[in-house]
């Protein structure tokens, strides 16, 4: 169930069988303890998520927080002296009291999970309304028995570093044009492929791959040209790259051209086109693809991704981190 305390904020009260899993505290003549005239009560420390935390209980509530004719509990962080400045840490939480009747904890939280943010000048979160004091004392209800009550704890901390995957595309790179000029052409036939040198762009590292004779669909009848991204050979790295690959007419002008785009993989790091020049164009002396037995192949990447990865706190995430 839902409510609405009066600062707004929306909590939600459901029951469940399961006990806390990080903290009890178990309080005997709870009465007595009312009739000392302490305003709040400080549990003993326990640990959850790499800290330390204790509860702190308003018996007869927070008058300051508006808590009057409730028990108030809270959430406390304790022992960050150790931490070094600007600390901050970030936790889900519900707060428990036990109703030994039925066998159930009353479930108090933020509603919907809401993420709290510690630091060292709020380091305390919880209900300044957590439950009425009528309804605590009626022994129906089962929260106070035998003038013995038990309220409990569960924190759950949201690392404050996590890996963030950078992704940047870029029109038109520096040095997009990568241009390779196969000489002795009629003596590398049988390669299979010729690989050209590695060229740099932008960030990235890419090669061209020639299969003179063609494989797949271009197989002895069309000459096969590829890009290759030598930069994916991590299972978590892709690339994008939208690109034209041409085999160069050195007489007319009239090159062979084809243009795609594609995610580059560890598992499919080249693509390009199985028949981006049929054999006999290729063997045609008046279309000048062959010049002094010197082939030139080119890519030119129009649009590509570069993507980095690093460490960051948890704080709030702009483009301009």
């Amino acid at each position: 169930m839902a409510t609405k305390p009066s600062n707004e904020i929306v909590i939600t009260r459901t029951a469940r069988h399961f006990r806390p899993t990080h903290f009890l505290l178990k309080i005997q003549s709870y009465s007595l303890l009312c009739e000392t005239g302490v305003e709040k009560y400080e549990s003993g420390v326990f640990e959850a998520g790499g800290h330390k935390w204790r509860l702190s209980l308003y018996p007869k509530g927070n008058k300051k927080m508006n808590g009057t004719d409730h028990i108030s509990l809270y959430l406390s962080i304790v022992d960050t002296e150790k931490y070094s400045l600007g600390w901050e840490v970030y936790a889900t939480f519900k707060l428990f009291v036990f109703d030994q009747i039925r066998d159930k904890f009353l479930t108090i939280q933020d509603a919907e999970g809401m993420i709290r943010r510690f630091h060292d000048i709020k380091m305390e979160w919880g209900f300044d309304k957590f439950l009425p004091l009528d309804s605590f004392n009626v022994l129906p209800n089962g929260y106070l028995v035998n003038d013995c009550c038990v309220f409990g704890a569960e924190v759950f901390v949201h690392e404050r570093s996590a890996k963030r995957d950078n992704l940047s595309m870029i029109k038109e790179p520096s040095n997009r044009i990568m241009t390779w000029k196969i000489e002795n052409f009629s003596t590398q036939q049988d390669k299979v492929p010729i690989s050209s040198r590695i060229y740099v762009v932008g960030d990235l590292k890419w090669k061209l791959l020639v299969y003179p004779k063609g494989i797949h669909e271009g197989a002895n009848k069309a000459i096969s040209v590829f890009l290759y991204s030598v930069d994916c050979v991590t299972p978590d790295l892709k690339i994008f790259a939208e690109f034209k690959l041409r085999i160069k007419d050195q007489v007319n002008n009239k090159h062979a051209e084809e243009k795609t785009k594609y995610w580059f993989s560890s598992a499919f790091s080249d693509w390009g086109f199985s028949q981006l020049l049929l054999r006999k164009d290729l063997e045609d002396v008046c279309k000048g693809f062959i010049v002094e037995d010197t082939l030139i192949v080119e890519a030119e990447i129009m649009v590509m991704s570069t993507a980095s990865s690093s460490r960051y706190l948890s704080r709030n995430c702009t483009c301009e981190d």
